[in-house]
């Protein structure tokens, strides 16, 4: 698999390619701003199930959302908390990502 096959993977479905976000941080093919990315997209889908939890689905230890949020700060991910969109799931927008912390 090509590294952009396994980045096109890992955007779809981080799950698929990595058993936890530290496996994100401690992947040598991708940039930052492709692990911030990568992590930013399994945060929304962690989200989801978070909101689907609390409307009767049968619920997870919410560690998994935790370890992203954790991860995401390893990587100097500056969030803006007040940039999250106005559902229930939240999750993070890119504007939710301050400029300037994307380089690698």
């Amino acid at each position: 698999m090509t590294n952009s096959e396994r980045l096109q993977r890992a955007m779809l479905d981080p799950p698929d390619l990595f058993d936890s976000p530290q496996d994100v941080l401690a992947d040598s093919d991708f940039t930052k701003a492709q692990k911030i990315e990568i992590l930013r997209r399994w945060e929304y889908d962690a989200s989801e199930i978070s909101v689907a939890e609390d409307e009767g689905m049968p619920a997870r230890d919410g560690e998994l959302l935790q370890q992203i949020m954790c991860a995401l700060g390893k990587l100097d991910a500056e969030i803006d908390p007040d940039r999250r969109p106005p559902t229930k799931q939240g999750g993070l927008d890119r504007q939710a990502l301050r400029p300037g912390k994307l380089e690698d």
